[in-house]
């Protein structure tokens, strides 16, 4: 890793040198354009006098610029890639080395015959490469020109501007560029005015009132060729929600009146017969809707028993089952994922809510649904075929590791899926893990190489509906895709840290309301948190040893050549102890006010809140709203909302039972104090496709969790952090704040965040990338126990200590994920005296270089 991050360096300073170089020598962009031609350096749109900046209009042209001349940088890199290659290469290759035949008798004398042929053709390859890279300048062609000014005419015409006009110029200077400019004059634009149906089948004739009330065309609106699309494709779908199935977009058509109208548009609405080809001959029918007739689900749909005889029939509501072997379902679970009703009408809403149900369950292969026509009745049967999966699934993970605390590691993670184990489609899953490691501060004591371990299991159960004593079909019906999930883990870890058991069990609730909303209630979430060797706190946390050891040789507590630890003992420790014990008692020359007293009794505070024992009984619910469409979308934003309480169920019992409270006032539960806390956070992400490859990202979070009742802290696993490579990346993880203090604490950490990024992204050539962004925040410390000032948020005045820190990076899309190289540097640093924090440590030599994979937002 460390090999890669100084690679990355050179990578990143090369790139900084090649693209200052290119940007100095942007005079050549012309070098491969002939005398006679001009290459375009801008495009603009005046709209009614106005630049018209609009993605959409835009792209509307034809010629576009090369990428990158007219963004902000005004570099367009593969332009100038495109020009290193030589577009004769053959020739001077003949001219400079092949026709010089003493030249190539050297050469092959010297390389062999081979070797030359093999380095004449990677000079051709390369330059191939370049000019494949690279993009070939865009030329000037006025008939292109005259083809976009067409097409601008359509689009006004399109959106209501029936009498548009759109005229160009072309602008040519002596130095082969030229820049062209459309003008658009919209003039008066077309209203709707009247629509009139003409509907052939009476079946859709007689819904017309219902399907009219919720129209996109309406009187008074400025004429919108994409309205008249959006109609036909509402009017489609309303109809084959009730029952027209052999219904299509292709029967609605609109014929528009604009003649003597004073720019109004009169409208006629026709909705055809339905076509029936023959062999020979079509015939002209009405529209008649369908209903369902029967409905058979096919349980064990395969091709291995593809001609095997139905053995195992069941009838369950209406529904009929058929098995070739013994049915391993119960018909309730297969039922309820199931939105086609005998007797309903036919709706296509119907049909994708069944098929989307029982690709949820996750224990079929490709469900298929089909329907076939009863001629005597009208009616539709459908027949859903089920392929089930194997029941049993078995997986096996082996992993080896390095880190900062171990010189190597190994782990192991097998795991087994069992598929509707209980025949109700439910999942249920068991894992576990086993890991044995080397430490890298391993004692002369210790006899054995692996003196790391860790050893876990996890039981997770998934039900495809809400568990629950009462029906809540009302609440959550079943189209929202409702679930269950039940979770039960536990893990030991021995020297690693301070060494922990932890024992947690979850039951959460989730349900789609839509196809952008998706809500998880976590009804109950216990943590147990047992750390098992306290008394290796220092050990840990070295900084914050060192620091008392200096206060103490500072204040002749102990000797220059002395320390606070002694190996004798079995608490190794215990000098650095009763070093805080002696401060905090006034036993040493160190008084309150001293700031040495203050950062004792600060390094005390963080030691018992990161060595006690924890107890987390919580409830949560979160809100996500993702309106992102598919992985290629870049115009779209998410909003998360989460909101938890912890601690008050048990602290409402420990009231009611009249339970004792501890030396602290706390109420206990199993010899451990319970956190009792509120918690929210809140993330909204933003994404701008600026087009060609150009893309603007935002993200704003905030979060909150505040001690009350049993607590004045929070747990460590709770509490928020600061830096990282998605976070700011200008300082490390864990290493930013709180606040302006300057702490040497390894893992820097509060109750209280605020962050925001900014991106550009841009095309470089291929599928690199590269970005430049912003990143701000900080963590503070609110309403718990830390004392210390320059860490509290105290009032607005604290936004002050937000850090700011920026940089640029280099992304590589593999498609199936992206590798980001991000190099950030610190450019406003609140751990600095005031008026002296902006661009002190701005350069390669303090920045931070970050790999990760996939975007950071």
């Amino acid at each position: 890793m460390l090999q890669l991050i100084k690679t990355y360096k050179v990578t990143c300073n090369a790139l900084f040198f090649s693209i200052s170089l290119l940007f100095f020598s942007s005079c050549n962009v012309v070098k491969r354009v002939k005398a006679d031609e001009h290459l375009i350096t801008k495009n603009t749109i005046i709209e009614d006098g106005k630049v018209n900046n609009q993605e959409r209009v835009n792209n509307i042209i034809i010629q576009k610029t090369n990428l990158g001349m007219e963004s902000f940088l005004g570099i367009p890199l593969r332009l100038h890639i495109y020009n290193l290659a030589r577009p004769n290469i053959d020739s001077i290759l003949h001219a400079k080395v092949l026709s010089d035949s003493s030249k190539v008798r050297w050469k092959t004398a010297l390389l062999s015959k081979k070797q030359f042929d093999r380095e004449i053709q990677s000079r051709k390859n390369f330059n191939s490469w370049l000019k494949r890279t690279g993009e070939a300048p865009t030329i000037l062609n006025e008939e292109k020109t005259i083809k976009t000014v067409t097409n601008l005419r359509k689009y006004y015409y399109s959106k209501g501007w029936f009498d548009n006009e759109v005229d160009y110029t072309i602008k040519k200077d002596s130095s082969k560029r030229a820049e062209v400019t459309y003008t658009v004059t919209k003039k008066k634009p077309y209203i709707l005015d009247s629509l009139k149906p003409i509907i052939s089948s009476p079946a859709i004739d007689s819904l017309y009132d219902r399907f009219s009330k919720a129209s996109l065309l309406k009187k008074g609106d400025q004429y919108d060729e994409q309205n008249y699309e959006d109609e036909r494709e509402r009017i489609n779908t309303f109809l084959r929600n009730n029952g027209f199935y052999y219904f299509g977009q292709n029967y609605i058509r609109f014929v528009t009146d604009t003649i003597g109208t004073n720019h109004k548009v009169n409208t006629e609405l026709i909705i055809a017969n339905r076509s029936i080809r023959g062999d020979d001959s079509t015939a002209v029918v009405p529209f008649k809707p369908y209903r369902i007739k029967e409905v058979n689900i096919f349980t064990d749909d395969n091709f291995e028993n593809r001609f095997k005889a139905v053995t195992d029939t069941t009838t369950y509501k209406d529904y009929n089952l058929y098995s070739k072997e013994r049915l391993r379902f119960r018909p309730k679970a297969l039922t309820d994922a199931v939105f086609i009703n005998k007797g309903d009408i036919y709706s296509d809403l119907a049909r994708s809510r069944t098929s989307r149900y029982l690709n949820d369950l996750q224990v079929f292969r490709y469900p298929s649904i089909e329907y076939v026509e009863n001629e005597e009745d009208t009616t539709l049967t459908a027949n859903i075929y089920l392929e089930p999966k194997k029941k049993y699934a078995l997986s096996l993970d082996l992993d080896v590791s390095q880190s900062n605390i171990q010189t190597i590691g190994f782990s192991v993670t097998p795991g087994l899926k069992i598929r509707n184990i209980f025949r109700g489609a439910e999942t249920l899953e068991l894992s576990g893990i086993a890991a044995i490691g080397a430490s890298k501060n391993r004692t002369d004591d210790v006899t054995a190489f692996f003196d790391i371990n860790e050893f876990g299991g996890n039981v997770r159960l998934s039900i495809p509906r809400l568990f629950t004593p009462f029906n809540t079909d009302s609440i959550i019906p079943k189209y929202m895709s409702p679930s269950t999930a039940i979770n039960l883990s536990i893990t030991s870890q021995q020297n690693i840290g301070l060494d922990k058991q932890t024992l947690s069990g979850l039951l959460s609730y989730k349900w789609l309301p839509s196809s952008t909303v998706t809500n998880i209630l976590e009804l109950f979430n216990v943590q147990f948190v047992k750390n098992l060797n306290t008394s290796n706190y220092f050990g840990v946390y070295s900084n914050s040893f060192g620091r008392l050891n200096s206060i103490a040789r500072d204040i002749d507590y102990i000797e220059d050549d002395e320390s606070l630890v002694d190996d004798s003992l079995p608490n190794r420790f215990s000098p650095a102890d009763q070093f805080i014990d002696d401060v905090l008692d006034g036993n040493t020359s160190l008084t309150a006010n001293d700031e040495d007293f203050i950062i004792v009794n600060n390094i005390e505070e963080r030691k018992q809140r990161l060595t006690e024992n924890n107890l987390i009984f919580s409830s949560s619910f979160d809100y996500i709203k993702d309106k992102r469409t598919n992985i290629f979308d870049n115009e779209f934003s998410i909003f998360k909302w989460r909101v938890e309480l912890a601690g008050n169920l048990l602290s409402n019992l420990s009231e009611v039972l009249g339970s004792s409270k501890n030396e602290d006032g706390n109420y206990e539960v199993f010899g451990v104090a319970f956190s009792q806390y509120f918690k929210t956070e809140i993330d909204y992400i933003k994404y701008f496709d600026l087009g060609r490859n150009n893309v603007f990202a935002f993200r704003s979070y905030a979060g909150i969790a505040i001690p009350y009742g049993n607590s004045n802290s929070i747990p460590f696993a709770e509490s928020f952090f600061a830096g990282g490579p998605n976070d700011n990346r200008a300082w490390t993880a864990y290493n930013l704040g709180p606040g302006s203090s300057n702490t040497t604490n390894e893992f820097n950490e509060a109750n209280f965040k605020i962050h925001l990024s900014a991106e550009q992204r841009f095309g470089l050539f291929g599928d690199l990338r590269g970005a430049l962004f912003v990143d701000a925040g900080n963590i503070w410390n609110v309403l718990d126990n830390v004392t210390d000032d320059n860490a509290t948020f105290t009032s607005f005045s604290s936004l002050e200590d937000i850090a700011v820190g920026s940089g640029f990076g280099l992304r590589y899309d593999f498609d199936f994920f992206v590798l980001r190289f991000d190099t950030g540097f610190k450019t406003y640093e609140p751990s600095l005296p005031e008026g002296n924090r902006w661009f002190k440590s701005y350069n390669f030599r303090n920045a931070v270089y970050n790999i990760g994979i996939n975007y950071p937002f």
